[in-house]
């Protein structure tokens, strides 16, 4: 299997760190800046977008992203297409959600856990190296994209579907991230967003049988929408 091109790589780093933090910007500054500054309330959004991409494409350690991925690595490519999509609504002024698809929670949720005991040498499986195999990484790849192409042609979780479909394209045609597919598919803040995910729709579910009320988020915090993804 053929690893990336560094250069590649931390030009990757800056575009998908990005769209992340565009992405998760977008969620709460675009309700701030207005009342502070009402003047600018039809610019707010590309305001952001230009300041974050100016800032990510200052050279090595003046970039936000040269410190990013040193204490998280490379956002996979997973994650970089779901901050796209999320950027896509919000321009457009559809409407988002936190949370992710419940069935591609469950399934991140479940690998990210397999995979995290494999690398911790629990299970001791090997299952993370088998990302660099490119028969093993081709039957993985293909499976993925026919997962995304179902999803977006089902019209059911048509975010997600869409991005999995660029994370396979994207490492199919240069690698990236990693070289490795389950970086381009799956990454710790993915997985912990997935988690939660799973955390507050079993927690609905819950509560809608039992029949208790769950309470309402304040209108006021739109933390809880940081991702701006929405689940279809």
């Amino acid at each position: 299997m053929s690893l990336p091109d560094l250069a590649l790589q931390i030009i990757y780093a800056r575009i998908a760190w990005g769209l992340v933090a565009a992405a998760m910007l977008l969620s709460v500054l675009p309700t701030l800046l207005p009342r502070i500054f009402p003047q600018l309330a039809q610019r707010s959004k590309a305001i952001v977008a230009i300041t974050i991409a100016i800032m990510m494409a200052l050279p090595g350690a003046g970039s936000p992203a040269y410190w990013l991925t040193l204490i998280f690595q490379y956002p996979s490519g997973l994650l970089a297409g779901y901050s796209l999509v999320a950027l896509c609504a919000r321009w457009t002024g559809r409407p988002v959600d936190f949370l992710l698809h419940p069935v591609f929670a469950l399934v991140l949720t479940l690998v990210g856990i397999v995979l995290y005991l494999d690398a911790f040498g629990v299970l001791a499986l090997g299952l993370y190296y088998r990302g660099f195999d490119s028969d093993a990484a081709t039957l993985l790849a293909i499976a993925a994209a026919v997962a995304g192409a179902a999803a977006v042609l089902m019209r059911r979780a048509v975010s997600g579907g869409a991005a999995l479909l660029a994370a396979v394209l994207l490492f199919s045609l240069l690698r990236l991230p990693t070289g490795n597919l389950w970086d381009a598919l799956l990454d710790p803040l993915l997985w912990a967003w997935a988690f939660g995910s799973v955390v507050v729709t079993a927690r609905r579910y819950y509560y809608s049988r039992s029949g208790r009320p769950v309470t309402a988020p304040e209108p006021a915090s739109e933390l809880v929408h940081a991702s701006g993804v929405e689940q279809l």
